[in-house]
């Protein structure tokens, strides 16, 4: 089968590298970043020997299959960007985004012609890859599990219709993202006070887990993903709104998690990818 995405970041470039080693080598991508050379989009390709294509309409143009893995903030346009669909491929949106956006890129698909099917991947998809558990909806959702399966997707279908899959996975994140946003926040201003090992043993105490460990890795993440991360949280922003509450605490996390990005770039891979949590925390502090 032919297989499409739109963008080619770290959840497409781990899909495609899982999907070449189980047999299916006919991909193309189209991300905005392949003007770039140098980006991380278009390494991607070249690692997974992808064929880049020039444009959305391209890439999809006979696929079975297209999956779209862009920035929270672009899948709307992304599902927008693909043109005419008169073969009918499946449409996986595996973007993280509210209810009502995966409503709206349904609308776009379905309009061209496409069969659209909703997943809300529920976990980091590295280590897991294409095996990262994932929640499907919409009406095609049922027809489109077993190829799926078959392609290595650990997959179920949660919903008939579009939106519920992803109120799982938003709602989730309002207490992944904001954790991540609170370690930050927790660990700089103790270290910079000098306590930040009692602050950790006294978190140990009251919710028993490697507090450390689990401090550096969120630290990480946000340092790295920031950007996107912060994107998604306006996401859950518009979730929470579309239930008809008011998001208090979305839109500081999504703050934060701008914040740390911008600090995540001026940092150099190796204090990235320590395990050190005091040299990482120093290094971050040093920037502020």
């Amino acid at each position: 089968m032919r297989i499409a995405f739109i963008g080619f970041g770290e959840v497409a470039g781990h899909f495609a590298r899982d999907l070449r080693a189980a047999g299916h080598g006919d991909i193309e991508a189209f991300d905005i970043a392949f003007a770039d050379l140098g980006s991380k989009a278009t390494r991607n390709a070249r690692e997974r020997q992808v064929a880049v294509a020039p444009n959305a309409a391209e890439a999809v143009r006979g696929a079975d299959l297209v999956i779209s893995a862009v920035t929270a903030g672009s899948a709307l346009a992304a599902a927008r960007a693909v043109g005419s669909l008169p073969h009918a491929p499946f449409f996986l949106d595996v973007n993280s985004v509210s209810p009502g956006t995966k409503r709206d890129a349904a609308a776009a698909i379905e309009a061209a012609g496409g069969r659209y099917v909703e997943a809300a991947v529920m976990t980091s998809v590295p280590p897991h890859g294409i095996r990262a558990p994932m929640l499907l909806g919409g009406p095609h959702a049922a027809a489109f599990l077993p190829l799926a399966r078959d392609l290595g997707l650990r997959a179920e279908v949660f919903s008939d219709t579009v939106g519920g899959a992803s109120s799982v996975k938003m709602c989730r994140s309002i207490m992944v993202k904001g954790l991540e946003a609170l370690v930050t926040e927790c660990t700089l201003t103790a270290r910079r006070y000098g306590v930040e090992r009692e602050v950790l043993a006294s978190l140990a105490e009251t919710i028993p887990a490697d507090w450390t460990a689990l401090s550096r890795y969120m630290l990480t993440r946000a340092l790295v993903h920031g950007r996107r991360r912060a994107e998604e949280v306006r996401e859950v922003a518009r979730t929470v709104e579309e239930a008809g509450l008011t998001p208090m605490q979305s839109p500081a996390t999504a703050a934060r998690h701008d914040w740390a990005a911008d600090i995540g770039a001026q940092l150099p891979p190796d204090i990235l990818a320590t395990t050190d949590l005091p040299t990482l925390l120093d290094a971050v502090l040093a920037k502020t």
